[in-house]
């Protein structure tokens, strides 16, 4: 394996290179809101983890896997599919995942890429039993690790799921989770997992709900947008994830 030399920040600070494996791109409609997938997450890092640096590989769009050693660090982040649907791209990134567990490489999942975590090291993914999970709600934090500082009991973020983790992987430990998602939280070996999405704002998750969560009744979306009020902690999600890849 090449030996990797830090990269410098400005200041004279090593940068944490991590590589984005984008599943999927923001709807062309919505895109003003916040830009696609990997402006959100540029933003909410550079907003709290200034050391980390994301380079995009658009694989949904069918740019090849890179090498596992091309960066520190990886992150999966959502997408429109689930872990099992038949798309010329899931099995690779499986393979993938299995590799970064297998190699000990940090590698951090959100929403799709949580399920990912859990789909390709053995767990279970399926349809949640109570329904999409959509707008703002509590992860109760069930475990403390070193990774997971400043320390926290209870994140409020933005949710946007029909699918979630229903057996934890071999291997796999629950750190937080919700009566809706009671996995909303994981590490497996150097693997993490929220099933939250930290890099949503207000704007973008109320126009998703605008646009009609499919089979979510009118009565909850309405719901869900009066709760979008809420403070948030998508700070420390991405202080966490940072940690956890290696910043």
């Amino acid at each position: 394996m090449p030996i990797r030399m830090p990269v410098m920040s400005g200041e004279d600070r090593p940068v944490t290179t991590v590589g984005l494996l984008e599943c999927d791109h923001v709807s062309p409609k919505l895109a003003d809101i916040a830009g696609d997938e990997a402006d959100m997450f540029r933003d909410l890092f550079a907003a709290h983890v200034p050391e980390m640096e994301l380079v995009a590989f658009d694989i949904v769009g069918g740019d090849p896997l890179p090498a596992l050693d091309a960066c520190d660090g990886w992150l999966v982040p959502g997408s429109r599919y689930s872990v099992y649907d038949d798309q010329p791209w899931i099995p690779p990134l499986a393979d993938f995942v299995r590799a970064a567990h297998a190699g000990g490489r940090p590698l951090a999942g959100v929403c799709f890429g949580h399920q990912m975590v859990a789909h390709a090291l053995g767990g279970r993914v399926a349809p949640a039993p109570g329904g999409w999970g959509a707008g703002v709600a509590d992860i109760l934090v069930e475990g403390g690790e070193p990774w997971m500082d400043p320390p926290a009991e209870r994140l409020a973020l933005h949710f946007m799921h029909g699918d979630q983790v229903l057996d934890l992987p071999p291997g796999g430990v629950a750190l937080g989770g919700s009566d809706h998602c009671p996995v909303a939280l994981l590490r497996v070996g150097t693997l993490v997992g929220v099933q939250a999405h930290p890099e949503f704002g207000t704007a973008y998750t109320d126009a998703l709900l605008a646009a009609r969560v499919p089979a979510l009744p009118d009565d909850e979306i309405a719901t869900a947008r009066a709760g979008l009020s809420r403070p948030t902690d998508e700070g420390t999600m991405a202080r966490w994830l940072g940690r956890a890849l290696g910043a």
